[in-house]
């Protein structure tokens, strides 16, 4: 459950930021847990047709978190299958590099240095709700080469963090998830899970972690973690004759891709604090009432954060780090499909209590 604060952290970190095609707001708050381990990535224009969102919910720190909020999209813009405008692939293959990026000595140092109590070139003092600017340089990507020194046999950080990102190109939403962060559009005012929550529990999940040695105990991993997907955590990643996508915790995304239509008002992106307390459907039941009269889109997440937030750390939902964005699309939308949520959907038996992409009233 993580160490609680006597009283509550409520100030929040928020933003807001639009281009010709959408608008986003966002917001952070640490509430009732000793530190924020939440970390998160808003880039509108990530390229000139391209926007990229992420939530990135850490545990058992905050570097995992911290890491893939400042390196993840860059690794996406990067890969060669991004400018072949394949951005699924890239997607998919930025999230194992970050596994890549985090091992060795250059791996350690980055890490030291996202984890430090003071950073030495920023000044900012730890506790502080981090998120790189979007200012900061997309097109200045490193060449991560291998560095000698102490830690260069590093095996990488024992803590990890959850990733749902969804980046926007012209109609496409694609949205790509590790973990239990989700990500839910708003069709018509109904909510559509387009990530699935990676609770060790799932039959696919329990299948993986079983045959590559491990355990479910009380549904955690090796009876200590609560999701069977996540970036880092690299105990968990340690069989030598398994690939990074069948290991006991692997970092592989689940990747849907919706095209958009003008029945699509917004999205959500959300760590699983707000997910324990609210439903797919309440949430954007609440914020299309929010909408109504708010305009300015991280107000409307600020109202959600502190709706969440637990009044005592006596039951436990409502206690955890708070992150959300909201990407309000602008209109129209001129699709070149009409197909429905339904439609867009892989499978359609399974039950409402285990999200799916693209679900149908979804509540977990």
């Amino acid at each position: 459950m993580g160490i609680y604060l006597s009283t509550p952290k409520t100030e929040k970190f928020s933003e807001d930021g639009e281009n010709d095609r959408l608008r986003y707001g966002l917001s952070s708050m640490q509430g009732w847990r000793a530190t924020m381990e939440d970390a998160h990535a808003a880039y509108p224009d990530l390229d000139a047709s391209t926007s990229f969102f992420g939530v990135y919910d850490g545990h058992g720190g905050k570097v995992v978190a911290k890491f893939c909020a400042k390196y993840l999209h860059q690794q996406v813009v990067k890969n060669e299958a991004y400018s072949a405008g394949d951005i699924g692939t890239s997607i998919h293959k930025a999230f194992f590099r970050m596994d890549e990026m985090m091992r060795g000595q250059r791996g350690w140092r980055e890490l030291a240095v996202l984890g430090d109590k003071i950073n030495k070139l920023s000044g900012m003092i730890e506790g502080l709700i981090w998120s790189p600017r979007s200012g900061e340089g997309n097109d200045q990507v490193d060449d991560w080469a291998f560095e000698e020194g102490p830690h260069s046999d590093f095996s990488g950080p024992t803590s990890g963090s959850t990733a749902c990102v969804a980046a926007i190109r012209n109609n496409q939403l694609l949205v790509a998830n590790a973990g239990d962060s989700r990500c839910v559009i708003s069709r018509k005012g109904q909510a559509y899970n387009l990530s699935r929550d990676h609770k060790p529990d799932l039959e696919v999940e329990r299948e993986r972690i079983l045959k590559a040695g491990g355990f479910i105990h009380a549904g955690r991993v090796n009876g200590s973690l609560n999701l069977a997907r996540a970036i880092g955590d690299m105990e968990f990643k340690q069989n030598k004759f398994l690939p990074a996508e069948k290991q006991i915790v692997t970092a592989n995304p689940d990747i849907n891709t919706v095209e958009l239509c003008d029945d699509d008002d917004f999205i959500v992106l959300a760590c699983d604090g707000i997910w324990d307390c609210m439903s797919s459907q309440q949430l954007v039941d609440f914020v299309r009432e929010q909408l109504n009269t708010e305009s300015k889109l991280s107000l409307v997440c600020e109202r959600v954060l502190d709706k969440c937030l637990a009044p005592s750390t006596a039951g436990g939902e409502g206690c955890d780090n708070m992150t959300m964005i909201l990407v309000k699309f602008n209109k129209p939308i001129h699709s070149a499909t009409t197909a429905t949520a339904e439609e867009q959907s892989s499978s359609s038996n399974q039950a409402d209590t285990e999200p799916k992409p693209v679900d149908t009233e979804s509540s977990s």
